[in-house]
């Protein structure tokens, strides 16, 4: 509540049109506080429709990353550019409708499913919501409910199962249909059954997007494009999972560690 408010746009700011999903950070150098610096002299590059994944210790930096992407932070120094656009320069609003996020603790509001779904999309119809809901498959769970879409959500979801809370944020964000998605791992602490439901939304959610998952459990991110491996504010290690592995390094012993 004493955090100060953010800063009003530029005069000159525009509105983000006709977004294709190209990002990349140039130089970036970022603190929460004057005296620490968390992340160091970043530069990525990220094509349109590329998954990458954000790997390493807690504390590394990778929600950082991500809050930077956002603008819940500005860059101490250093350029972040969506579609070569500095993002300084473009207004939060338009800038933030670029991203759909799925985090790895749910959000639902008091009100029924057909409100928390819709919320992830301005005056969006019952078809679309339904359509989404059934595309990452839980439209038959909401329709043997006695009360279907009209089903009230109470204090948070906890009338729901872990899993059935996190397809309905998942259906949320396929609704909005950005050209960004933002997800922390999203299938901890749920079944193996409920797990592997959650993967086959991701997936398409995923479809044709540019993805950036933070990822705790490596098992889920080998078929990432471009994984980048994070420490102490800086990229230590990049490539895909096989290169990763071969290079016998941080990756491969945080990936062996976690299988062994």
């Amino acid at each position: 509540m004493d955090e100060k408010s953010e800063k009003p746009d530029a005069e000159n700011a525009i509105d983000l049109t006709n977004i294709q999903g190209n990002v990349k950070f140039e130089n970036v150098c970022f603190g929460y506080t004057a005296d620490k610096t968390v992340i160091r002299n970043l530069n990525l590059q990220v094509q349109k429709g590329t998954m990458i994944a954000i790997v390493g210790p807690t504390g590394a930096g990778k929600t950082t990353l991500i809050n930077l992407l956002m603008r819940f932070y500005d860059v101490d120094k250093g350029t972040i550019f969506l579609d070569g656009n500095d993002i300084t320069t473009v207004t939060r609003k338009s800038l933030r409708k670029a991203y759909s996020m799925v985090l790895q603790d749910t959000w639902l509001f008091d009100g029924s499913i057909y409100e928390n779904i819709a919320y992830g999309k301005e005056n969006a119809s019952r078809e679309e919501i339904e359509r989404a809901a059934t595309a990452v498959g839980i439209h038959r769970f909401i329709t043997s409910l006695p009360k279907g879409y009209d089903t009230v959500v109470d204090d948070g979801g906890v009338n729901l199962s872990k899993g059935q809370k996190q397809l309905l944020t998942i259906a949320r964000a396929m609704l909005a249909d950005s050209p960004i998605l933002i997800l922390d791992e999203a299938t901890s602490n749920v079944d193996t059954r409920t797990e592997l439901q959650i993967e086959e939304a991701m997936e398409k959610l995923m479809e044709g997007k540019t993805c950036f998952i933070i990822a705790h459990r490596l098992s889920t991110i080998k078929n990432a494009d471009q994984i980048i491996v994070f420490n102490d504010g800086e990229i230590m290690e990049t490539g895909n999972h096989r290169e990763l592995m071969n290079q016998n390094g941080f990756y491969s012993e945080l990936y062996r560690s976690q299988f062994a």
